[in-house]
């Protein structure tokens, strides 16, 4: 079993509508923003992190998802736990344990943390910061969602004032207008 008692590097990767969404208001997944490309490249950010970080109704699916190690968060236990229905996850509530025990335990071989959502797990990561964060956008339009950070502020408004900076723009999908936004910290 692997893993260091240090930090992992952080990478977010989300994709949202025009209104800054990542998901329907009741925390579906809009298929307006399910673009292949996006996926082609999420996936295969997947693949190179050592673990993965999603809330409980969040994961990144896929036919690789249940060979990946990951932190589930959770409110519902108090520190750490091995999730019953999956050897691979470890149940985590950042209340009762640090990034660095939750990383150590889970012994992750290799310093790639992917978060996948939701918000809150987004929001939580964003104050402890992200080394970086991947964020696709899509043309489709989901008004009345869930957004990608909390707090109401624009996905790169929210970015800039957590000490992110736009590194590089790349379209992705020219057929739907999708772009990829590369922040990183400063």
């Amino acid at each position: 079993m692997g893993g260091a008692s240090k930090r992992p590097k952080v990478a977010g990767y989300a994709i949202v509508s025009r209104e800054g969404m990542i998901a329907n208001a009741d925390g579906s997944f809009p298929e307006g923003i399910k673009i292949d490309a996006d996926q082609a490249f999420f996936h295969g950010g997947l693949r190179k992190a050592a673990a993965i970080a999603n809330g409980k109704h969040s994961n990144e699916g896929g036919p690789e998802s249940a060979a990946r190690l990951r932190l589930i968060l959770t409110r519902k236990i108090a520190s750490l736990k091995p999730d019953p229905r999956n050897p691979k996850a470890l149940l985590w509530n950042p209340k009762g344990a640090s990034l660095e025990e939750a990383w150590a335990r889970l012994g992750a071989e290799g310093d790639v943390l992917a978060v996948v959502g939701g918000t809150d797990v987004f929001g939580l990561f964003l104050e402890w910061g992200y080394d970086d964060f991947f964020l696709s956008r899509a043309q489709a339009n989901v008004p009345d969602g869930r957004p990608v950070f909390p707090g109401g502020l624009a996905p790169e408004e929210a970015l800039k004032r957590h000490g992110m900076a736009l590194k590089e723009t790349r379209v992705l999908d020219e057929a739907s207008g999708t772009v990829m936004e590369h922040w990183v910290r400063t």
